[in-house]
């Protein structure tokens, strides 16, 4: 399940180009994604006649602004920095989720979970860093909200990890899109990036966002969690990379190179060790002995 929703977020990346080469701004599209998969949500909660608790919102308000913090964080910091820093820097909350669990939940990860997560890492830098762009190791402002966004996300999946145990899936899924919107309604208010007048493939572009990458990915996702630990989510859900990649080059004709490929195989290898913790290995041992 996770591991379609890195798939799905993968030709996200696709869209919100498309999107806003369109014309849409940036405040204005995270408005206009949440708030079509809140009335999607809607509907599901609707028809399950679902009963929301006080301590589910107060669920949904961490969760939501947890979600609305990383993307605006994320938009903020693109508008002064590069789009190869951009994605690098948002990749690193993979390193952030497990010593962020043993800081919160004094749960101290295991060895192949920090391993994992440093062959993650490393394959991400590969997939997003492009040397020419990144220039000096020096950090603006840009990068500096980045970084934020990265650690908003991480602790979007670790609230993630923690109420999906306690509560329903369906009404946390909805709760967190709702408030994310209201979020990025204000936002939009506040920046002047109300518009109307979108361009029909920036449409398209926004609904595919709001259906698939929001309403459909964000579902799926705060119900996997409920089944895996959160280790294990942002090492599963950092194939996002690698197939923002592939959707690249299918899509946008961006070129196929060696480095993307090692930085996939750095990522498949770091899911691997996650899910198995090499356990096969070590029953060929033990048949060989």
């Amino acid at each position: 399940m996770l591991l379609l929703v890195a798939v799905i977020w993968g030709t996200g990346f696709t869209a919100s180009k498309i999107a806003v080469e369109s014309g849409v701004l940036p405040f204005w599209m995270m408005t206009l994604r949440f708030g079509i998969a809140g009335i999607a949500l809607l509907f599901l909660i609707i028809y399950h006649k679902s009963k929301i608790t006080k301590k589910e919102i107060k669920a949904g308000i961490i969760t939501g602004i947890f979600l609305y913090a990383a993307f605006a964080t994320q938009t903020i910091g693109i508008q002064y920095t590069t789009s190869a820093k951009n994605a690098f820097l948002t990749g690193t909350n993979v390193i952030f989720v497990p010593y962020l669990c043993w800081i919160i939940f004094r749960k101290k990860p295991d060895k192949f979970a920090l391993f994992s997560t440093l062959l993650a890492f490393f394959g991400i830098c590969l997939l997003s860093v492009d040397t020419n762009e990144l220039g000096s190791l020096s950090m603006n402002k840009g990068d500096i909200y980045t970084l934020f966004c990265a650690l908003f996300f991480a602790l979007h999946i670790i609230a993630l990890d923690y109420f999906t145990k306690i509560y329903d899936t369906l009404i946390l899924a909805f709760l967190q899109i709702i408030f994310a919107f209201l979020f990025s309604a204000v936002s939009a208010l506040i920046t002047g990036q109300v518009s109307f007048g979108i361009s029909s493939q920036g449409l398209l572009a926004t609904l595919y966002l709001g259906i698939f990458s929001t309403f459909l990915a964000f579902t799926i996702q705060t119900a996997a969690q409920k089944y895996t630990s959160s280790a294990k989510t942002v090492v599963i859900l950092s194939t996002e990379t690698v197939f923002g990649a592939v959707f690249s080059i299918l899509i946008l004709n961006e070129q196929f190179t060696t480095k993307l490929l090692i930085g996939c195989l750095f990522i498949f290898a770091a899911i691997i060790i996650s899910e198995t913790k090499l356990n096969f290995i070590y029953k060929s041992r033990r048949n060989i002995i």
